[in-house]
């Protein structure tokens, strides 16, 4: 997890140190001492190999690496990198705390059951908060800030009237303070006020469920949106007293942004990068938590669908859309109740940041079907989800009217492979000759020409009058271009 980081870290530190030592000795009152090049020759080596490891260091996937596998592009792109410079130091010394979740991303098919009774009563709900460390896409880690240990935290389900006594516990692991602030709370915060609580802290609060409707959650303590960037948010359904229309099968959907250093595939530990938050221009935009590996929502033809869907930010709209599949019924916004208007017939839904939507739909034909923000250059960085309808063909409503080959047995076994592993190929690598022409020729430019320039400065600083001494300095530059063309 730590090598690429450890690695970029080794190479700048002895490029530095290297380069200051060249630099260092080649100053006017050290030239009498170092008469001939070739005594530099260990310290270039040890700079170059410091470049090359470097180069190596920076290694990302391809540019489409968060595509779905049949949705791959090749075209070029170029991912930076850079180092976490100051906050290392005191992320390193607390790492041994932080658990390693193996899947951050909160299973879809977490749907609290639908509330049958028909009076009000005290509903208690407990969340911890934990800082953790998981993977965005395989190989690539972050540090997320979790309810419950998952993102987005677990789904909430109340009902209208219903009196919810909500506790909050800080896990001692963590380095932040943090609270909760639900937008179906009436009251100062939403109960962020009464809920900051320091690491090895508890608090408790309760609040009536008023409105029903479909709520976003999140921490807000300062920086609100720095806390949400990195997992801190989730949804609280109240339902309406009458509760709702029966369904099939229900999921839970949030978008989210993730904003790391060093561009869309960088390997290894990634630290949050401000400026990309700043900017608004997140390196991943995905549903629950990560870029998704193995399609987890599956549902029979002839199934009736809901899915409840969140924003949780922090600076893009959501253009939730599922290809295949019309949404017959929408709760716009995610209200419900007396006055709330559906929408009927609806091909791609606004999903706010902090807001959120309902959809519905009739799983008719079998095959997989892909939810999307259809701002459809976030594919790239992860926005999609695979549905599975499994069931027989329903030719009234869909078939292909080109024949198409038999399959045979070997590509009929790769593709029931494909079914169980799906986006794991994603992240396989493109071939040699592609990865070096997208991403290792800019840096080796790059990187050769601030040699360039530092090789140049060496030679201004050799010709400085020093000790009214002219002739011998340029004496001895000349020595020493000799020995370079030797060298």
């Amino acid at each position: 997890m730590f090598t690429y980081l450890i690695l970029e870290i080794a190479a700048w530190m002895i490029g530095a140190v290297t380069a200051f030592y060249i630099v260092l000795h080649l100053l006017p009152h050290h030239v009498k001492a170092k008469k001939h090049l070739h005594t530099f020759r260990l310290p270039i080596v040890v700079l170059i190999l410091a470049l090359v490891l470097g180069i190596y260091s920076r290694q990302t996937y391809a540019p489409d690496f968060a595509m779905p596998a049949f949705m791959h592009t090749y075209s070029p792109g170029n991912a930076s990198a850079s180092l976490p410079y100051i906050n290392i130091v005191k992320f390193f010394g607390s790492m041994s705390q932080f658990e390693n979740v193996r899947d951050i991303g909160a299973d879809p098919n977490s749907v609290p059951l639908p509330i049958t009774r028909t009076e009000n009563e005290l509903v208690k709900i407990h969340l911890d908060v934990k800082e953790v460390i998981s993977e965005i896409a395989p190989g690539i880690y972050s540090n997320y800030w979790t309810y419950n240990g998952i993102v987005p935290g677990p789904m909430l389900r109340v009902k209208e009237g219903d009196t919810v006594e909500l506790s909050i516990t800080n896990d001692p692991s963590s380095l932040h303070a943090h609270n909760i602030d639900l937008h179906a709370v009436t009251g100062p915060g939403g109960g962020a006020s009464v809920t900051m609580v320091e690491p090895g802290e508890t608090k408790a609060f309760k609040f009536k469920a008023l409105n029903p409707g479909l709520y976003v959650y999140h921490c807000a303590a300062m920086n609100a949106s720095m806390h949400n960037a990195h997992g801190q948010y989730g949804l609280i359904l109240v339902e309406p007293k009458e509760g709702l229309p029966a369904v099939d099968k229900e999921f839970y959907l949030m978008q989210g942004e993730l904003y790391t250093v060093g561009g869309l595939g960088k390997k290894g530990l990634t630290r949050f990068d401000t400026q990309a938050f700043l900017d608004g221009n997140p390196n991943y935009v995905t549903f629950n938590g990560r870029v998704e590996s193995t399609p987890r929502m599956e549902v029979n033809v002839g199934d009736r669908v809901r899915i409840y869907v969140g924003n949780g930010g922090v600076g893009l709209i959501s253009s939730f859309h599922i290809i295949g599949e019309i949404f017959d019924t929408v709760y716009p916004e995610g209200a419900m109740g007396e006055g709330s208007a559906l929408h009927k017939n609806v091909q791609t839904t606004a999903v706010l940041p902090g807001g959120s939507s309902i959809v519905e739909f009739k799983a008719e034909v079998p095959g997989k079907l892909v939810a999307v923000d259809h701002a459809l250059s976030r594919m790239n960085k992860g926005a999609w989800a695979v549905i599975n309808v499994v069931g027989p063909a329903n030719p009234e409503i869909f078939e292909s009217l080109t024949p198409t080959a038999p399959a045979s047995e070997e590509a009929a076994d790769e593709a029931k492979k494909m079914d169980t592993r799906s986006t794991h190929l994603l992240f396989q690598k493109l071939p040699r000759t592609s990865s070096w022409q997208f991403f290792i020729y800019p840096h080796i430019v790059k990187e050769t020409f601030w040699v360039y320039i530092l090789f140049q400065i060496v030679l201004q600083i050799r010709e400085v009058k020093h000790d009214g001494n002219t002739r011998r300095i340029q004496r001895l530059g000349t020595e020493a271009a000799k020995n370079t063309w030797q060298f």
